[in-house]
């Protein structure tokens, strides 16, 4: 091994060792510790069968991938338009825009999510103007449902989805988009034909870290949905804290972690700076 690499190593094991005493070993003495609770393998598959077919946990898997689809979705027509602008600015435009996407981060996710329910609550914010402009006759429900839960998570989910886009945009050679315009191309075919198949590797992984984070989402969701709202994350969380089915817990854990680093894989895959130069 060259010696520059094996310093690189070496710079790196503290930030390993890290990692795996904060991650890797808990969720390892988590799952093991729920497998002990069997005395054979056949316990192990009938349970795993019991648990993962079951009616609530079927439910929850399907409203995990639709509200992840859809936030995902959303993050992306708001924030394609948001990285194009912020590629374009400069000086004090850029940073004000930039301020207004990073500054939130400042804050806590609870904090910006009871900022959310106060904002739609029947007497928040959004219902006294609709109700003011004569638009509503009564207050709208817009939380402890679906509608709040995708809002919510589209909000705290919005700037990955940005900065994403925005390093994937600054990448494009400007050249490029001068040649077509020199062949005669108008702005919008430059944009549509050069501009987007471009950044399209930036949508790609935007949309995969998106969706990722949107499906293990637990704040946003418990706090701002309804009953027919659960997401995996919550069903894990009440089956550690509430009923303590450790093994439960661990098996929609494995399914969770599968999940996400499937797309996690694919997601390193459309990052590689040789693959979007490809």
């Amino acid at each position: 091994m060259p010696i520059r690499t094996q310093g690189a190593l070496l710079l790196l094991l503290p930030s390993l060792l890290l990692l795996a005493a904060l991650f890797l070993i808990p969720i390892a003495w988590f799952l093991f510790g729920s497998m002990q609770e069997f005395a054979t393998w056949s316990e192990l598959v009938e349970e795993a069968e019991a648990v993962l077919f079951s009616g609530g946990v079927g439910r929850s898997l399907v409203n995990t991938g639709w509200i992840g689809a859809v936030v995902t979705l959303l993050a992306l027509v708001i924030g394609y338009p948001m990285s194009y602008v912020l590629s374009r600015a400069r000086g004090l435009a850029f940073t004000a825009i930039l301020l207004c996407i990073v500054l939130p981060y400042f804050t806590s996710t609870i904090v910006r999510t009871y900022a959310w329910m106060v904002l739609l609550g029947r007497n928040g914010l959004i219902n006294q103007i609709l109700l003011g402009l004569g638009i509503v006759e009564e207050p709208l429900q817009l939380l402890y449902n679906r509608l709040g839960v995708v809002i919510g998570m589209t909000y705290v989910l919005l700037p990955y989805m940005v900065l994403t886009l925005y390093a994937a945009m600054k990448a494009v050679d400007h050249r490029l988009l001068q040649a077509a315009e020199g062949m005669g191309a108008t702005p919008a075919q430059v944009f549509r034909r050069v501009f987007v198949p471009l950044t399209m590797h930036g949508v790609v992984a935007g949309v995969l870290i998106t969706f990722i984070l949107a499906i293990g989402f637990f704040v946003t969701p418990a706090l701002m949905g309804g009953p027919s709202d659960v997401m995996i994350a919550m069903l894990i969380e009440r089956e550690v804290e509430i009923t303590q089915n450790w093994p439960a817990a661990a098996m929609m854990t494995v399914v969770l972690l599968a999940v996400t680093l499937t797309l996690y894989a694919v997601y390193s895959r459309f990052a590689e700076p040789g693959e979007a130069a490809r």
